[in-house]
């Protein structure tokens, strides 16, 4: 069983616990939980050497031939089955000449298999209703490949197909040289993607932290060297090596009966018989120290490898880690409050660090962290972004405030507050357990199997951290602190600009310079509490209550104004989602408010509200669901949280706070302006990065409100400038409130009317003109550089469409279209030129437009392939013109549509977004009632007459990013 100590992809329980769903389903009832028994079982596998309690809403076996499965019903979301495959085969298990060989595998089985003929795979998952890259997907890691498969619609039949097809995947995957020949091109494609300063900082991380070990030289991309000589001889050696059901764990959840699951499992995989004898793991080594490894005066751990990076287009930074070898753990109960006192102590720390960064220390952001590395490594992190380029100051601070952490217990207030923060997170999780996604629970497994530990119900969790609060001490997390940063060596990396900044001689100086511990960090034991926080005003009236028309929602007009759109709705348990709404969005800018746009979004929230700063904010919402989103739209500005019901009414007392009182502390704005300050020049690292620096303002037509602020700019900003933007945004413009979930209506619309209710009348919003237009065609590219490597190039064409909500059919039309262009793209670039990895295209329909919207087809390729890209992307959008396509390519997009919109449509966050705005333009909702129609149902003739009205090659624009210094053709 892990806990909040494990980090993503490590973590099997506790990650998914705290998680927010995008789309969460309503809660299985009574009868469809449990209309089966438990299969007797004395110990399940993945229990047993372990205390935990297994969670008996899942069903563990094991075929009579290795392979080891777990199967659970889950209705969440209604008629879904998520399947998860996982070998034990990743880049550790590779030989040297086999680099890369687990990740191209992971290729080839998706390539051609015993059911699935060359170029079936992805069209028939796609006819089952399986949306390519979100519902069938895989991964490979160090230790590990997993096949992922999301089946939407799913029946006996469909889920008898669909381990069918998978089992033919996983036991017979063709592996031809033909197949390799095509796939290897497409898998140095991917690792092209990721290169950069980036990628090259990554790899001297992995090569440093595991010196001497095989994660050292084992990324799952592999080499050019062994990739290119890949063939179909031996990759398949490496997959009969592997490839074995003793090495294989199938992880199921979803809306069938778990007894059907088993016997479609025993069914499909219970006659694969592997050749040969097992082979054992690989030794994945052990962190050892080298023979300049020195221990600084009182350390806990000798400073061993250190690497200095130049990289001066990315930030200055430093990391460092303290290296246990990995054992693998008896889970018991015991072990897992030993894992939470960790966390405890680093969360101490990690207040600490974040309270000296926020008074404006020397370091922007400073991090601990623990985490068991690929089995091969325990490991306790320490990451520091300095200010500026004083990095010895911004370390040793870190340190100091570390070393008080070692040499002093915390307070008992420090433990408390953490412990609420816990059984806070812990609490959601057992009061949302009913709506745990099927995707989630089906993964739980598969990482718990890779880090060899347990799962455990919500309960347990709960129950565990409970048992174990009143055993914790000072004394006792001053040990765990201790434990977390003793080890058998200190390894660690910095990036400076350029040598002399920082070498490695001064980085080692500085790592084994005696530290003083620094107690000033600690936070003051500050009691704060809504009871004594003034009242917004007096509290206002509902004057009328109306049905929207769909399902129960309802519209509320309070006395000041002020409109509101309320469903009390159980589809989600434990969970309420609120949204403001207010003021005119970009529209609010002038053309000169960029830099002042971009800290609002970082820092506006963080200024506070009447009498809380960012520091009061924190210890007021400790032990509460509480959030302070915010977003800039188009037409309009908005908070957000996920709250709980009896969270509710402080959660809008804060937004409306933020309105009616705000506060305009300096600090929040002075770390966002210096955090984007150091992040601007790594934009130019890549062509992907240039793409999100660059684009956006490009498709806006050249709008200046939609430009990235350089540093230059940034510089010229300062708190007055800040506060005369964003003050009368706050103060104006109408406001409406969406409540969303598990609430009590009568109560909610009581604190609606204490908190929106009692704000001021506002004044009119002053919008500014819509500087935003269309982009203008291009007879030749836009073309803008990148400073990353030389064979990384990005290409986007766009068409210009439409906008506006009276043409809200034409808009889901055009993203069928897109879709359909898309599966053609993918063919045609990644299948015959092997040109990209992910092509991608889209639409865009600005609702609250009058222009903007536009079908986007982008890639990342290389320089010389730019021109086809562009050639083919003119092409297959003039053949859509020319012919409609065939009802099978149709039913390929429309039947994934179809079945993403009916599993969306289960839950709040899919009704909160299609019916946004609702409160002041009761029309909106007209919209929602086509939209599965609109989505699913098309005919060859309307794709044809949509692409002949918008896919206009002399209309389209084209932009290319590609290295300084390329000349394209």
């Amino acid at each position: 069983m892990t806990f909040l100590k494990r980090a993503a992809p490590a973590c099997a329980l506790i990650f998914s616990l705290l998680a927010t769903t995008a789309i969460a389903q309503p809660a299985p009832s009574a009868e469809a939980q449990r209309e089966w028994p438990q299969v007797d079982q004395e110990r399940p596998w993945i229990y047993r050497g372990s205390d935990i309690p297994p969670d008996t809403e899942w069903t563990f076996g094991e075929l009579s031939n290795g392979v080891r499965y777990a199967v659970r019903f889950n209705e969440v979301p209604q008629e879904q089955l998520s399947v998860r495959v996982r070998v034990d085969a990743g880049s550790l298990h590779e030989q040297d000449s086999e680099r890369g060989f687990a990740h191209l595998i992971e290729h080839l089985v998706f390539r051609q298999s015993r059911y699935l003929k060359e170029g079936e795979t992805i069209p028939r998952w796609q006819e089952l209703g399986a949306t390519f890259g979100s519902d069938t997907n895989a991964e490979t890691t160090p230790t590990h490949t997993v096949y992922k498969l999301d089946v939407p619609g799913i029946d006996v039949a469909k889920a008898d197909e669909t381990f069918r097809l998978l089992s033919g995947m996983i036991e017979a995957p063709t592996l031809s040289e033909s197949g390799v020949r095509t796939e290897v091109p497409i898998v140095l494609a991917e690792r092209r993607e990721r290169g950069g300063a980036g990628k090259r900082a990554a790899d001297a991380t992995r090569e440093t932290y595991f010196a001497g070990m095989g994660l050292a030289e084992r990324s799952p991309i592999g080499t050019v060297e062994t990739l290119e000589a890949a063939n179909q001889k031996s990759v398949r050696a490496f997959y009969k090596r592997w490839y074995r059901p003793e090495n294989t764990v199938i992880s199921v959840a979803g809306d069938l009966d778990p007894a059907v699951m088993v016997q479609l499992l025993e069914k499909h995989f219970g006659d694969w018989d592997a050749k040969g004898e097992p082979v054992p793991a690989p030794d994945f080594g052990a962190p050892t120290p080298g023979p300049d490894a020195r221990a600084a005066a009182g350390a806990l751990a000798p400073v061993d490898k250190l690497t200095v990076l130049h990289e001066p287009d990315l930030p200055v930074s430093i990391s460092y880690t303290i290296m246990r070898p990995w054992e693998k753990v008896a889970d018991t109960i015991v072990y897992n409050e030993g894992l939470l006192t960790d966390q405890l102590a680093m969360s101490i720390i990690n207040r600490r660090l974040e309270n000296k960064a926020r008074a404006g220390g020397s370091f922007l952001a400073a991090q601990i962290g623990q985490d068991d590395v690929s089995r091969s490594a325990d490991m306790t992190f320490v990451s520091i972004t300095p200010l500026g380029n004083d990095w010895r100051a911004a370390l040793a601070d870190v340190r100091a405030v570390i070393a008080d952490a070692l040499t002093t217990p915390p307070s008992e207030a420090e433990i408390t507050r953490e412990l609420n923060e816990f059984e806070n997170a812990f609490s959601i999780g057992v009061e949302t357990q009913a709506v745990q996604q099927a995707t989630d629970l089906a993964d739980n497994v598969v990482q718990a199997v890779d880090i060899r530990e347990t799962v455990a119900a919500p309960d347990t969790v709960l129950n565990v951290l409970r048992s174990m609060k009143g055993k914790v001490t000072p004394a006792i997390v001053q040990d765990h602190t201790r434990a977390l940063f003793t080890g058998s060596v200190l390894r660690g990396v910095m990036n400076v600009p350029d040598v002399a900044s920082g070498d490695e001689a001064a980085f080692r100086a500085a790592m084994l310079a005696p530290v003083e511990a620094d107690a000033s960090a600690r936070l003051e034991d500050k009691q704060v509490s809504f009871a004594d926080l003034p009242a917004i005003g007096t509290p206002g009236t509902v004057t009328s209550v109306a049905p929207i028309g769909v399902l129960e929602i309802e519209t509320v007009k309070l006395s000041n104004g002020v409109n509101a759109l309320v469903w009390q709705s159980d589809a989600e348990p434990g969970r309420v989602s609120v949204r403001v709404r207010f003021g005119e969005g970009y529209e609010a800018f002038g053309k000169d408010d960029a830099p002042y746009i971009s800290l609002g979004e970082f820092a506006l929230m963080g200024t506070g509200m009447g009498e809380l700063s960012q520091d009061d904010l924190d210890q007021i919402s400790n032990g509460r669901k509480m959030g302070l989103d915010f977003s800039i739209e188009d037409s309009e500005f908005v908070f957000g949280a996920e709250t709980r019901a009896a969270d509710l009414e402080d959660q809008l007392y804060l937004f409306a706070a933020k309105l009616s009182d705000p506060r305009w502390d300096a600090n929040p704005v002075l770390r966002a302006k210096a955090a984007l300050e150091m992040g601007y020049d790594s934009y130019a690292t890549s062509p992907n990065g240039v793409m999100s620096r660059d684009l956006e303002q490009i498709l806006r037509g050249g709008d200046p409100r939609f430009a990235t602020p350089t540093p230059e700019e940034l510089k010229k900003t300062d708190m007055a400038g800040f506060r005369k933007v964003w003050e009368p945004i706050l103060a104006s413009g109408p406001v409406q409130v969406e409540i969303f979930g598990d609430i009590q209506r009568d109560e909610a619309l009581a604190a609606l009317s204490r908190t929106f209710g009692a704000l001021a009348p506002r004044e009119e919003a002053s919008a500014d003109i819509n500087l935003s237009k269309e982009p203008a065609p291009t007879s030749t590219p836009i073309v803008l550089t990148h400073r990353g490597d030389a064979d990384q190039a990005a290409a986007v064409i766009g068409w210009p469409t439409g906008a506006g909500r009276e043409g809200v059919r034409v808009s889901r039309q055009l993203e069928i279209l897109a879709q359909i262009f898309n599966n053609r793209l993918f063919d045609a670039m990644r299948e015959r030129l092997g040109a990209s990895y992910a092509p991608n295209v889209g639409s865009r329909w600005p609702l609250d437009r009058k222009d903007g919207g536009m079908i986007l087809a982008m890639a990342q390729l290389t320089p010389d392939a730019v021109p086809a890209f562009f050639e083919e992307s003119r092409k297959i959008a003039a053949d859509l013109a020319a012919a409609p396509p065939s009802g099978e390519e149709i039913s390929r997009v429309t039947e994934p549509l179809r079945q993403l919109i009916s599993r969306a449509s289960s839950g709040n966050g899919f009704w909160l977004r299609e019916l946004a705005g609702t409160a002041n333009d009761p029309n909106r909702a007209l919209a929602v009632r086509t939209i599965l129609n609109d989505y699913s149902s098309t005919s060859p003739e309307a794709m044809q007459a949509l692409a002949q009205a918008f896919l206009l090659n002399d209309k389209s624009f084209e932009v290319a990013i590609v290295p300084e210094g390329y000349k394209l053709p």
